[in-house]
């Protein structure tokens, strides 16, 4: 009898435990994209009005289309991975005709809600259910997230040289 209490209370502490690490994992990716949704307002912050259009040679984006283009990969990927509907056609929102500071950070800082909302209705079970990426990559949607972080990181730290040649000093490293 003391074996089954035993082992009776140590799985229901086990499954809290999970429970409870599972919910984090969830909150924790929210915070990361929080995080992340705040460092990109620094850059847009910092970059002036006459840089949004700057191109460091005539093949690259512009600034403004290299946000934008941050942008439309946070609602695919993110669209993907939460089942969420994206109110941005793919490619969109790089197409803007307005691409002002003022007009560029409202479209940048609402795909990162986008993001956030969604991520924030997930359940830690749905984190780790299996899709195919765009048809063609096996992943899971915490796996469609982690890709989409390194998408948004990755175009984010191509506009510091952005910043530098505008003559604009850049947000200071923003990890926690």
């Amino acid at each position: 009898m003391q074996r089954i209490k035993l082992i009776t209370t140590l799985c229901l502490v086990l499954g809290l435990i999970h429970s409870t690490l599972a919910q984090s994992s969830v909150d924790e990716t929210v915070k990361e994209w929080e995080r992340a949704k705040a460092y990109t307002k620094e850059y847009l912050d910092a970059m002036p009005e006459s840089g949004y259009g700057l191109k460091p040679t005539p093949e690259m984006r512009s600034f403004a289309e290299q946000m934008l283009h941050l942008t439309d990969g946070n609602y695919g990927f993110a669209a993907q991975a939460t089942g969420a509907q994206s109110p941005v056609g793919q490619g969109e929102s790089e197409k803007a005709g307005d691409k002002s500071k003022a007009n560029v950070t409202k479209l940048v800082l609402a795909g990162y809600d986008f993001v956030i909302n969604n991520v924030k209705k997930m359940t830690p079970a749905q984190l780790n259910e299996s899709i195919k990426l765009f048809g063609q990559f096996e992943m899971t949607k915490a796996g469609v997230l982690a890709k989409v972080f390194e998408h948004q990181t990755h175009h984010r730290g191509q506009t510091t040289v952005y910043l530098r040649l505008a003559g604009a000093k850049p947000p200071q490293e923003k990890l926690f």
